[in-house]
C-alpha cells in the first residue's frame, strides 16, 4: 500500500472480530518496530505480545479498552537504558517507545491488520500486573486484530484541521 494512503485509511478501531493476527503479518509489525529509529540507536524498546486467555485477562483488567482484540501488544521501555538530552530534564524513553509504537501501528495498516493506540490504564499498574521488570515503563497498548463486520471510523476520524492551523515556518 501506498505510505500516504496507509497514514490517510488507518483508524482506531473499537470492535474486534475474534481472527487472530496471522504469524506473518504478526512478524513484520513486530520487525517494523524492530527497526523503528531511537536515540542513539539504543533500542530501549520491550515489547511483549499477549494473546494468551490468561494474558488478555490481565489486558482486561487494566482497561476497558480492548474491544475484543485478539492480540494486544504491550510497549515498554528500559528506564536503565535512554539518552538524556541536554539540560537533564528529559530523556529518549518516552519518545523512542512512541516512535516504535507508531511503527508498529502503521505496520498493521499496511499488513491489512486493524489496530487501536491504548493509553486509558495505570502504567504502573499495568507493569505489576504483567509481572514487568522493575526497570521498565509500560508506555501503551497497541490492540491487534481484524475489525468486526460494520466496523468503522468514530465519526470525528477524517476530521483535521488545515496546515495552516498547526504549522508554522520561523
Amino acid at each position: 500500500m501506498e505510505f500516504n494512503e496507509v497514514v490517510k485509511n488507518r483508524y482506531s478501531c473499537k470492535k474486534f472480530s475474534s481472527r487472530q493476527v496471522g504469524k506473518v503479518e504478526l512478524e513484520d509489525i513486530l520487525e517494523a518496530g524492530r527497526l523503528a529509529p531511537t536515540a542513539k540507536n539504543l533500542q530501549e524498546q520491550r515489547i511483549y505480545v499477549v494473546q494468551s486467555s490468561e494474558g488478555l485477562a490481565k489486558i482486561d483488567k487494566l482497561t476497558p479498552c480492548r474491544y475484543g482484540a485478539p492480540t494486544v501488544i504491550v510497549v515498554a521501555f528500559d528506564k536503565n537504558n535512554v539518552f538524556t538530552y541536554p539540560g537533564d530534564k528529559r530523556d529518549s524513553g518516552i519518545e523512542d517507545a512512541s516512535i516504535v509504537a507508531t511503527t508498529m501501528m502503521l505496520a498493521a495498516a499496511n499488513a491489512g491488520v486493524d489496530s487501536c493506540w491504548l493509553n486509558f490504564f495505570n502504567p504502573e499498574t499495568a507493569q505489576k500486573e504483567l509481572g514487568l521488570p522493575e526497570n521498565e515503563e509500560v508506555l501503551m497498548l497497541l490492540d491487534l486484530g481484524y475489525a468486526e463486520e460494520g466496523s468503522k471510523p468514530l465519526p470525528n476520524h477524517y476530521s483535521r484541521k488545515e496546515l495552516k492551523e498547526t504549522v508554522r515556518f520561523i
